[in-house]
Protein backbone atom coordinates (compact mmCIF):
# COMPACT_ATOMS: atom_id res chain seq x y z
CA UNK A 1 0.00 0.00 0.00
CA UNK A 2 2.91 2.29 0.69
CA UNK A 3 5.00 3.25 -2.33
CA UNK A 4 7.39 5.62 -0.56
CA UNK A 5 10.94 4.70 0.38
CA UNK A 6 11.85 3.39 3.83
CA UNK A 7 12.44 5.83 6.62
CA UNK A 8 16.13 5.64 7.45
CA UNK A 9 16.97 5.44 11.17
CA UNK A 10 18.88 8.27 12.74
CA UNK A 11 22.65 8.10 12.47
CA UNK A 12 22.68 8.10 16.29
CA UNK A 13 21.02 4.67 16.37
CA UNK A 14 22.69 1.38 15.49
CA UNK A 15 19.72 -0.16 13.70
CA UNK A 16 20.09 -1.08 10.06
CA UNK A 17 17.13 -0.23 7.79
CA UNK A 18 17.23 -3.91 6.84
CA UNK A 19 16.46 -5.13 10.37
CA UNK A 20 13.87 -7.91 10.32
CA UNK A 21 12.11 -10.12 12.82
CA UNK A 22 12.68 -13.85 12.96
CA UNK A 23 10.09 -15.76 10.87
CA UNK A 24 8.00 -17.01 13.81
CA UNK A 25 7.73 -13.59 15.44
CA UNK A 26 7.23 -11.79 12.14
CA UNK A 27 4.33 -14.07 11.25
CA UNK A 28 2.77 -13.48 14.67
CA UNK A 29 3.07 -9.70 14.32
CA UNK A 30 1.48 -9.78 10.87
CA UNK A 31 -1.36 -11.88 12.23
CA UNK A 32 -1.82 -9.29 14.99
CA UNK A 33 -2.30 -6.65 12.30
CA UNK A 34 -4.85 -8.80 10.50
CA UNK A 35 -6.79 -9.17 13.76
CA UNK A 36 -6.90 -5.37 14.06
CA UNK A 37 -7.99 -4.94 10.44
CA UNK A 38 -10.67 -7.61 10.76
CA UNK A 39 -10.71 -8.86 7.16
CA UNK A 40 -11.37 -12.61 7.12
CA UNK A 41 -9.46 -13.30 3.89
CA UNK A 42 -6.43 -11.49 5.25
CA UNK A 43 -6.79 -13.36 8.54
CA UNK A 44 -6.88 -16.70 6.73
CA UNK A 45 -3.75 -15.80 4.77
CA UNK A 46 -1.92 -14.71 7.93
CA UNK A 47 -2.95 -17.90 9.73
CA UNK A 48 -1.44 -19.87 6.87
CA UNK A 49 1.69 -17.79 7.31
CA UNK A 50 2.03 -18.59 11.02
CA UNK A 51 1.51 -22.26 10.25
CA UNK A 52 4.21 -22.19 7.57
CA UNK A 53 6.56 -20.35 9.93
CA UNK A 54 5.86 -22.93 12.67
CA UNK A 55 4.92 -20.17 15.06
CA UNK A 56 4.05 -21.89 18.36
CA UNK A 57 0.32 -22.46 18.72
CA UNK A 58 0.34 -21.08 22.25
CA UNK A 59 1.69 -17.76 20.94
CA UNK A 60 -1.30 -17.47 18.63
CA UNK A 61 -3.74 -18.40 21.38
CA UNK A 62 -2.28 -15.70 23.62
CA UNK A 63 -2.33 -13.13 20.82
CA UNK A 64 -6.02 -13.78 20.27
CA UNK A 65 -6.76 -13.27 23.96
CA UNK A 66 -4.70 -10.10 24.36
CA UNK A 67 -6.16 -8.61 21.17
CA UNK A 68 -9.38 -8.04 23.08
CA UNK A 69 -7.58 -5.21 24.88
CA UNK A 70 -6.74 -3.39 21.63
CA UNK A 71 -9.52 -4.26 19.19
CA UNK A 72 -12.39 -5.51 21.38
CA UNK A 73 -14.34 -8.74 21.44
CA UNK A 74 -15.95 -8.50 17.97
CA UNK A 75 -12.69 -8.66 15.99
CA UNK A 76 -10.99 -10.97 18.45
CA UNK A 77 -13.88 -13.43 18.09
CA UNK A 78 -13.74 -13.24 14.29
CA UNK A 79 -10.00 -13.88 14.38
CA UNK A 80 -10.44 -16.82 16.76
CA UNK A 81 -13.01 -18.33 14.41
CA UNK A 82 -10.71 -18.05 11.41
CA UNK A 83 -7.81 -19.49 13.44
CA UNK A 84 -9.86 -22.55 14.48
CA UNK A 85 -11.15 -23.12 10.95
CA UNK A 86 -7.86 -22.75 9.08
CA UNK A 87 -5.46 -24.25 11.60
CA UNK A 88 -7.68 -27.01 12.93
CA UNK A 89 -6.19 -26.35 16.37
CA UNK A 90 -8.61 -27.31 19.16
CA UNK A 91 -9.33 -24.78 21.88
CA UNK A 92 -7.00 -25.14 24.88
CA UNK A 93 -8.31 -26.23 28.24
CA UNK A 94 -9.43 -23.32 30.37
CA UNK A 95 -7.17 -22.87 33.40
CA UNK A 96 -8.46 -21.99 36.83
CA UNK A 97 -9.27 -18.34 37.35
CA UNK A 98 -6.75 -16.01 38.96
CA UNK A 99 -7.60 -14.67 42.38
CA UNK A 100 -8.63 -10.99 42.05
CA UNK A 101 -6.00 -9.94 44.58
CA UNK A 102 -3.30 -11.80 42.66
CA UNK A 103 -4.42 -10.33 39.35
CA UNK A 104 -4.06 -6.83 40.76
CA UNK A 105 -0.59 -7.58 42.15
CA UNK A 106 0.55 -9.12 38.86
CA UNK A 107 -1.08 -6.33 36.90
CA UNK A 108 0.79 -3.69 38.86
CA UNK A 109 4.06 -5.56 38.34
CA UNK A 110 3.63 -5.95 34.57
CA UNK A 111 2.40 -2.39 34.13
CA UNK A 112 5.44 -1.08 36.00
CA UNK A 113 7.70 -2.97 33.61
CA UNK A 114 5.97 -1.52 30.54
CA UNK A 115 5.71 2.07 31.77
CA UNK A 116 8.85 2.29 33.88
CA UNK A 117 9.27 5.75 35.41
CA UNK A 118 5.95 6.84 33.91
CA UNK A 119 3.92 4.25 35.86
CA UNK A 120 2.65 6.59 38.59
CA UNK A 121 1.79 9.25 36.05
CA UNK A 122 -0.15 6.70 33.98
CA UNK A 123 -2.16 5.53 36.98
CA UNK A 124 -2.97 9.09 37.99
CA UNK A 125 -4.01 10.10 34.46
CA UNK A 126 -6.22 7.05 33.91
CA UNK A 127 -7.84 7.32 37.34
CA UNK A 128 -8.66 10.95 36.55
CA UNK A 129 -10.62 9.73 33.53
CA UNK A 130 -12.50 7.12 35.55
CA UNK A 131 -11.38 5.11 38.60
CA UNK A 132 -12.80 1.90 37.17
CA UNK A 133 -10.77 2.34 33.98
CA UNK A 134 -7.68 2.42 36.16
CA UNK A 135 -8.76 -0.60 38.22
CA UNK A 136 -9.72 -2.70 35.19
CA UNK A 137 -6.60 -1.70 33.26
CA UNK A 138 -4.48 -3.16 36.07
CA UNK A 139 -6.47 -6.19 37.22
CA UNK A 140 -7.96 -7.29 33.91
CA UNK A 141 -5.61 -5.93 31.24
CA UNK A 142 -2.17 -6.23 32.78
CA UNK A 143 -3.12 -8.81 35.40
CA UNK A 144 -5.46 -11.44 33.96
CA UNK A 145 -4.40 -11.05 30.34
CA UNK A 146 -0.86 -9.76 29.87
CA UNK A 147 0.67 -11.63 32.82
CA UNK A 148 -0.40 -15.00 31.41
CA UNK A 149 2.31 -17.53 30.52
CA UNK A 150 2.75 -18.73 26.95
CA UNK A 151 3.98 -15.52 25.33
CA UNK A 152 6.71 -13.31 26.78
CA UNK A 153 6.03 -9.65 27.48
CA UNK A 154 8.39 -8.35 24.79
CA UNK A 155 6.55 -10.27 22.06
CA UNK A 156 3.22 -9.17 23.48
CA UNK A 157 4.36 -5.56 23.19
CA UNK A 158 5.58 -6.07 19.61
CA UNK A 159 2.12 -7.34 18.66
CA UNK A 160 0.52 -4.42 20.48
CA UNK A 161 2.56 -1.77 18.67
CA UNK A 162 1.71 -3.42 15.33
CA UNK A 163 -2.00 -3.17 16.12
CA UNK A 164 -1.74 0.39 17.40
CA UNK A 165 0.09 1.49 14.25
CA UNK A 166 -2.75 0.13 12.12
CA UNK A 167 -5.37 1.65 14.44
CA UNK A 168 -3.56 5.03 14.26
CA UNK A 169 -3.47 5.55 18.01
CA UNK A 170 -0.34 7.71 18.34
CA UNK A 171 -0.31 8.32 22.10
CA UNK A 172 -0.75 4.64 22.88
CA UNK A 173 1.72 3.71 20.15
CA UNK A 174 4.36 5.93 21.72
CA UNK A 175 3.76 4.40 25.15
CA UNK A 176 4.04 0.84 23.88
CA UNK A 177 7.06 1.50 21.70
CA UNK A 178 8.77 2.57 24.91
CA UNK A 179 7.07 -0.31 26.70
CA UNK A 180 8.48 -2.85 24.27
CA UNK A 181 11.98 -1.53 24.95
CA UNK A 182 11.31 -1.64 28.70
CA UNK A 183 10.12 -5.24 28.35
CA UNK A 184 13.35 -6.34 26.68
CA UNK A 185 12.75 -5.83 22.97
CA UNK A 186 15.55 -4.15 21.02
CA UNK A 187 15.40 -1.18 18.68
CA UNK A 188 16.10 -3.71 15.92
CA UNK A 189 12.96 -5.61 16.95
CA UNK A 190 10.89 -2.43 16.78
CA UNK A 191 12.22 -1.64 13.34
CA UNK A 192 11.46 -5.22 12.32
CA UNK A 193 7.83 -4.73 13.32
CA UNK A 194 7.55 -1.61 11.16
CA UNK A 195 9.10 -3.40 8.21
CA UNK A 196 6.83 -6.41 8.73
CA UNK A 197 3.62 -4.37 8.70
CA UNK A 198 4.62 -1.77 6.12
CA UNK A 199 2.41 -3.29 3.46
CA UNK A 200 -0.61 -2.93 5.74
CA UNK A 201 -0.13 0.82 6.21
CA UNK A 202 -0.58 3.64 3.76
CA UNK A 203 2.36 5.99 3.25
CA UNK A 204 1.20 8.57 5.80
CA UNK A 205 0.51 6.02 8.55
CA UNK A 206 3.83 4.28 7.95
CA UNK A 207 5.83 7.49 8.04
CA UNK A 208 4.10 8.66 11.23
CA UNK A 209 4.84 5.33 12.92
CA UNK A 210 8.43 5.28 11.68
CA UNK A 211 9.10 8.82 12.87
CA UNK A 212 7.72 7.95 16.29
CA UNK A 213 9.91 4.83 16.32
CA UNK A 214 12.97 6.95 15.62
CA UNK A 215 12.14 9.42 18.39
CA UNK A 216 11.54 6.61 20.88
CA UNK A 217 14.69 4.62 20.23
CA UNK A 218 16.73 7.83 20.40
CA UNK A 219 14.88 8.91 23.57
CA UNK A 220 13.91 12.23 22.02
CA UNK A 221 10.13 12.32 22.53
CA UNK A 222 8.30 13.22 25.69
CA UNK A 223 6.64 10.45 27.71
CA UNK A 224 3.00 9.81 26.82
Amino acid sequence: MNDSGPVTPSRHDTVSPGGVLDPTTGALVRLAVAVAIGDEKLLAARVEEVLTAATPTVWVEELLLQSILMVGYPRALVAAGVWRQVSGAPPPEAPGGMDPKDSTIEGERICRVVYGNNYDRLRSNVAALHPMLDAWMISEGYGRVLSRPGLDLAKRELCTIAQLAVLRSPRQLHSHLRGALNAGATSTDLHGVLQSIRGDLDAEAYRAAAEMWERCVNNQSRPA
